[in-house]
């Protein structure tokens, strides 16, 4: 099936509109599959896969060498010397999301790390025990905190607070969240909400919610699986208490990569707080004294657990340093001019419906539309087109035009795709 013939005016101002952005793609810098003619996919399932950089290769192929050349010898006089090897994500990764230096670290992954701040930052006590997440929170996030209320005694049920939109809306109001807070925030123990919603693709209002949760005397956590790599963050600035994301989807460091975690500066130099302690969070400084006694690093690194797995960082670095070159400023703003394009074409195609908030501030760059078959569409979509996008149940189709590596045309050929086979 042809969605884009020749002679396709709105593919020619695609082109145009590539070929005079003020950030030309840095799509050759990755690995983008094929489709069924042979030819480039437009690629938007970033939000849950990010393409791999061609330099991920190269990093991780250094590493083994490393390894085969040096052995144990490789923790002191590799290239990059393993023993301190996420000090090398540290400072990219606090550009990244608005933080210092010493209130984020590289670390397992995305679920682990929110355990391992419960561990420290959900302490029910007295009437103090909910914990207030959104009602389409990810599932994982959902059993996350149902298991810390049972592991502390408590039912679920009357534990957890799941906070529901308007009904008829498809989005939480930031209103409605902070109302919340005032009216029952002497119950709110934690508030751990997804920074931008994994299903309709809103960016919830971050500084204001924190400040609210804050005020009520809560501990204020963000889930940034979708936000890190996406918008621009503050955490620092914000007055967050701790965030940890993925850094496989936006981030681009591939299946399964190794997270991210923030904990913020007021925390990470409190060594009262108790932690679930592990050799690599213990003080640098006494790390091989071998003692008994755990003496945390007064840095986000006293909650890391174990040495550093070199060979998963290796990509998350190679990541990191386009970030750094091109700057999340830069990125946001491409990312605007993307989605909104998307969004135009998509308006009038019978059949779908955009949930993802149209405001562009309250956005990132993931349009969510609601169809009547979301697996049957997205299959198509890819065999018929050589679109990849991703679905979830029972009805939503997810479409990220990630600003690093997707395009104006590709945006045209994705809404091309949909208006023919919808009709």
């Amino acid at each position: 099936m042809d969605f884009l013939p020749s002679e396709d005016p709105g593919a020619a101002e695609a082109r145009r509109l590539d070929e005079t952005d003020p950030l030309p793609t840095l799509r050759a810098e990755f690995h983008v599959p094929t489709g069924p003619d042979g030819g480039e996919v437009a690629y938007f399932a970033g939000n849950s896969l990010g393409l791999q950089p061609r330099a991920a290769a190269r990093l991780v192929e250094e590493e083994l060498l490393d390894w085969a050349r040096l052995g144990v010898e490789g923790h002191h006089r590799a290239r990059r010397p393993w023993v301190d090897y996420h000090e090398l994500l540290r400072e990219p990764a606090a550009r990244l999301v608005g933080a210092l230096p010493h209130e984020v670290v590289a670390m397992n992954s995305l679920t682990v790390n929110l355990h391992l701040m419960m561990a420290t930052f959900y302490r029910p006590s007295g009437d103090r025990t909910r914990i207030l997440i959104e009602d389409s929170a990810f599932p994982s996030d959902s059993y996350a905190v149902q298991s810390q209320a049972v592991h502390h005694g408590l039912d679920p049920a009357e534990t957890i607070v799941r906070l529901r939109p308007r009904p008829g809306e498809e989005h939480l109001r930031t209103e409605d969240v902070v109302g919340h807070l005032e009216r029952e925030g002497h119950h709110v123990a934690l508030v751990l909400l997804g920074g931008v919603n994994y299903l309709t693709g809103q960016l919830m209002d971050i500084p204001t919610i924190t400040k609210a949760g804050r005020a009520a005397g809560a501990v204020v956590g963000w889930d940034l699986a979708h936000a890190a790599g996406n918008v621009p963050l503050r955490l620092h600035d914000w007055d967050v208490d701790f965030a940890a994301w993925c850094s496989y989807k936006y981030l681009n460091s591939g299946p399964g990569a190794v997270a991210g975690c923030f904990v913020h500066e007021r925390h990470v130099r409190n060594p009262a707080l108790p932690r679930l302690a592990g050799w690599w969070g213990n003080d640098p400084a006494t790390r091989f004294a071998m003692e008994p006694d755990f003496v945390p690093v007064a840095s986000a690194d006293s909650w890391q657990l174990s040495n550093p797995p070199i060979l998963a960082m290796a990509p998350v670095l190679a990541s990191l340093r386009i970030f750094d070159r091109v700057g999340m400023e830069a990125l946001r703003a491409k990312s605007r001019r993307l989605t909104g394009y998307l969004a135009d074409r998509l308006e009038g195609i019978a059949g779908l419906e955009v949930i993802t908030p149209s405001d562009p501030a309250w956005r990132g760059c993931q349009l969510s539309i609601r169809v009547a078959d979301a697996k049957g569409l997205v299959r198509r979509l890819a065999d018929e087109a050589g679109v990849i996008a991703d679905a979830r149940e029972p009805d939503v189709v997810r479409l990220a035009p990630t600003p690093l590596y997707s395009t104006f045309l590709d945006c045209h050929r994705a809404a091309e795709a949909l208006r023919a086979i919808l009709h």
